[in-house]
């Protein structure tokens, strides 16, 4: 009973995202992961950013787990944008004293009302568009990006003027292995409680992932024209615009990835 109540306290105890002690923790923890593997960040152009602007970083593919995505954390990244926010899936939070590491380490729920709050109060944002639901359509040996249909997060960009920035991940897939059950009842009861509908293992069967080196490659920003309420015809040309500029940044990096000169991007 006391360990039960002790795990329902760490689910909805109250956490202090900025707490030092905490962020010294999630500076530690992104440090030491983003070695391990190890990652390593690529910026086409840092010159392009402004340190007094908000962006909103589009990464794919979202895989398993997007563990790339820490390299752009303000814990520890070079990009000269120094407030920086990951969005994750809200179920993460439930996770007892998972969901304090969350937080220290610059996570909020992915949510439209916390997205564009902290756009509104000049937080940049690392977005995965594909979601969970991509992971349906992971194969080994290519990659996949489930981004057709997903315009919530260019609306948002646009309501906001916030530039959109493509970013994609080599080698992310690797640091997993996974199973997909390919049953439907599975896939919908999934999609509900927002969790993963595959099954997933690292080294010796356990979470711990498999020692794969990623390279980070983030592009150019996209420039938006502030819009408090856009028409679906100008959100899908930004759309589309970012959809080219993913597609292009994967093409022209691929090959300086290491061991993926004849990778192939399905864009769904």
């Amino acid at each position: 009973m006391l360990v039960l109540c002790t795990q329902v306290f760490f689910m909805f105890a109250p956490v202090n995202g900025t707490s030092k002690w905490g962020r010294s923790i999630a500076r530690f923890i992104c440090r030491y992961g983003l070695g391990y593997f190890p990652v390593t960040l690529h910026v086409e152009q840092y010159e392009a950013f402004d340190p007094k602007r908000a962006y909103v970083f589009g990464y794919e593919p979202h895989s398993v787990v997007p563990l790339g995505a820490w390299a752009l954390t303000d814990l520890i990244s070079c990009l000269p944008v120094p407030k920086m926010k990951i969005l994750t899936t809200s179920a993460a939070f439930y996770v007892p004293f998972m969901r304090q590491i969350w937080m220290w380490l610059g996570s909020v729920p992915a949510t439209r009302e916390s997205f564009s709050s902290y756009l509104a109060d000049g937080y940049s944002c690392v977005v995965s568009p594909g979601g969970l639901r991509e992971t349906l359509y992971m194969n080994p040996g290519s990659e996949v990006a489930f981004i057709k249909s997903r315009k919530g997060f260019v609306k948002i960009a646009v309501q906001n003027g916030c530039p959109l920035v493509p970013v994609f991940c080599f080698g992310q897939n690797n640091a997993y292995r996974w199973w997909n059950p390919n049953i439907n009842l599975l896939t919908r009861i999934a999609t509900a409680l927002k969790s993963l509908p595959v099954f997933y293992w690292g080294r010796f069967g356990t979470p711990i992932p498999y020692r794969s080196p990623m390279h980070v490659f983030v592009g150019k920003p996209i420039l938006v024209e502030k819009k408090d309420q856009p028409t679906t015809s100008e959100v899908n040309e930004v759309h589309g615009l970012f959809v080219t500029a993913l597609h292009e940044l994967f093409e022209k990096n691929k090959a300086k990835a290491g061991g993926y000169p004849d990778l192939h991007l399905q864009i769904m």
